[in-house]
């Protein structure tokens, strides 16, 4: 948990500067693709947090793999193996794309499955989201989830709405379990 409050506030000092200079957009670009790429690769991510590396080969590696990157990135790439917090980089990257997002007014609906959504599904989902927030500016992420074994779970925010079929089967066994 301390990891990730320390992350967020990396991710808060990256932002501020990043406003500062008008380069947030670009800043969040960088982001994703750093938590897409330490997501995809085990070996990074396991470099990341292995002691055995030495800062100045973590710092050389993050270098050359993300080379593409703004200079306010590589500067971050830099504070954190300074700071021998390396293996924050992926929270970072990830507390980062979710302040851009409350910066720019952005709301973020997360959609549970228990199977992919269609595309039209999708759509449908995504206009009902924007009605229900009253707001244009909506980004979908699904997951998929069969433990919830049909229906779905949507969360804006903070509120919640379970129609899943797990959800539904666990009310009917609480009942029961009153009743008898």
């Amino acid at each position: 948990m301390i990891g990730i409050r320390a992350a967020r506030r990396y991710a808060k000092a990256v932002l501020l500067q990043a406003s500062e200079t008008n380069t947030a957009h670009v800043a969040f670009e960088d982001m994703q693709s750093i938590s897409k790429t330490i997501s995809d690769n085990s070996d990074l991510s396991e470099m990341l947090f292995n002691p055995v590396y030495n800062d100045e080969d973590k710092k050389e590696a993050l270098h050359k793999i993300f080379r593409e990157q703004t200079d306010i990135t590589k500067s971050l790439i830099s504070t954190l193996v300074a700071n021998k917090r390396a293996s924050l980089l992926n929270h970072v990257a990830i507390s980062y794309i979710e302040l851009y997002k409350e910066f720019q007014g952005i709301k973020v609906a997360r959609v549970t499955t228990a199977v992919a959504l269609s595309p039209e599904l999708e759509e449908k989902v995504l206009v009902k989201v924007k009605e229900l927030t009253g707001s244009d500016k909506v980004t979908l992420e699904s997951t998929i989830d069969e433990s919830i074994i049909g229906g779905f779970v949507l969360r804006i925010g903070d509120l919640q709405y379970n129609a899943s079929i797990a959800n539904s089967l666990a009310k009917i066994k609480r009942e029961f379990s009153k009743s008898i």
